[in-house]
């Protein structure tokens, strides 16, 4: 079997087990190759070939199988920030919750214990806020969102991570 097809066969496999992005490293287990430069090279080709997509560097989801779009982003924000405590946060929940009359459009904010950044995605562009606080000060003010499997604060902890980070205040609803 050509390395391509092993690569579509393992692709399906991990979507029927809830996958659908996966970095480098992930694609070559999957393969039983080394994360080397000549897999990253099968990679690269196989982005040109159609076959898969790089959503972030590192990071690809399979053309044939791509992730549901309404659940792709929180899949990257995952794998981006893995093993940390990332939730929606600032701007994006505070226009979910309706407390900003704006609808956020192809940007989700994010507070992480992880680094700060932005990745510009096909889905979106991704913003992570690095916070300082203890996991144990903030747990509180979360739930968890079974449609995306991720965090989010409850309005309270949304309004006080934008003053904490001294975002425009002005788009809050009086």
């Amino acid at each position: 079997m050509a390395k391509s097809d092993e690569l579509l066969s393992a692709l399906a496999k991990a979507v029927n087990a809830g996958g659908g992005v996966h970095s480098a490293t992930e694609l070559a287990f999957m393969l039983g190759e080394p994360c080397d430069p000549a897999f990253r090279k099968f990679l690269a080709d196989s982005v040109k070939k159609g076959l898969l997509r790089r959503v972030v560097k590192g990071f690809y989801e399979s053309m044939i199988t791509p992730p549901e779009p309404e659940t792709a982003i929180y899949k990257i924000i995952k794998k981006l920030r893995s093993g940390v405590l990332n939730y929606i946060s600032l701007e994006s929940q505070l226009s979910y919750t309706g407390d900003i009359s704006q609808i956020m459009m192809g940007r989700v904010t994010v507070v992480t214990k992880g680094r700060s950044g932005c990745f510009d995605t096909p889905y979106g562009v991704i913003e992570f806020t690095h916070t300082k606080k203890p996991v144990e000060q903030i747990a509180l003010h979360l739930y968890y969102d079974s449609d995306i499997k991720m965090y989010r604060a409850n309005r309270a902890q949304a309004l006080a991570d934008l003053k904490h980070c001294r975002r425009n205040l002005h788009m809050l609803e009086r």
